[in-house]
């Protein structure tokens, strides 16, 4: 656990929010092609995951990528998955490598859904996992941040990385 304060950390949730639902809203409708600032973009499918087992394989195959293991050398440190109790929130426990995921649904808008169950949120996770030094930096700062859509832009797709990118300008989140 880092003991550096973490400033931006609700502004992070915020944008990312808006992005899940930004997500959410063209899976729902079949409107893939959304205008963020002017520009029109074409999201790409973000992964959904039925498992515990399918967020693990997936975690390997990012981190065995060829371009995120000359990147972050942590990309080299095996990370377990494990199921989480409640829905509230997913996490990540740099002291022992182990991404925790709550599989319980939670109520929406939607009906019940496994939230945390995607892509956007374990490459949060996968980010935190590449920090280098986590007891020396905030969890949601610039430096996590720029992992993080690296992440987003080079596995879901370039227009979902502009979409993040934008967001997270919109909101005052600093990016390294």
């Amino acid at each position: 656990m880092s003991a550096v304060r973490d400033t931006q950390r609700a502004r992070v949730y915020d944008a990312e929010q808006l992005v899940r639902s930004i997500f959410d809203r063209a899976a729902e409708f079949g409107q893939r092609t959304v205008e963020v600032h002017g520009s029109r973009l074409t999201l790409p499918v973000e992964r959904r995951f039925a498992s515990v087992d399918s967020v693990q394989q997936y975690c390997d195959l990012v981190l065995a990528l060829g371009w995120v293991a000359a990147t972050w050398d942590r990309a080299g440190v095996p990370i377990r998955v494990r199921a989480r109790a409640g829905s509230v929130a997913a996490h990540y426990e740099s002291d022992v490598a182990v991404l925790a995921v709550p599989v319980a649904a939670r109520r929406s808008g939607r009906g019940r859904t496994a939230w945390a169950l995607r892509e956007l949120v374990v490459l949060h996770e996968l980010a935190h996992h590449l920090e280098p030094r986590p007891e020396t930096a905030a969890a949601h700062g610039p430096g996590f941040c720029g992992r993080y859509l690296e992440l987003v832009e080079g596995v879901i797709g370039p227009e979902a990385g502009l979409l993040l990118r934008m967001t997270f300008h919109d909101c005052g989140v600093r990016v390294e």
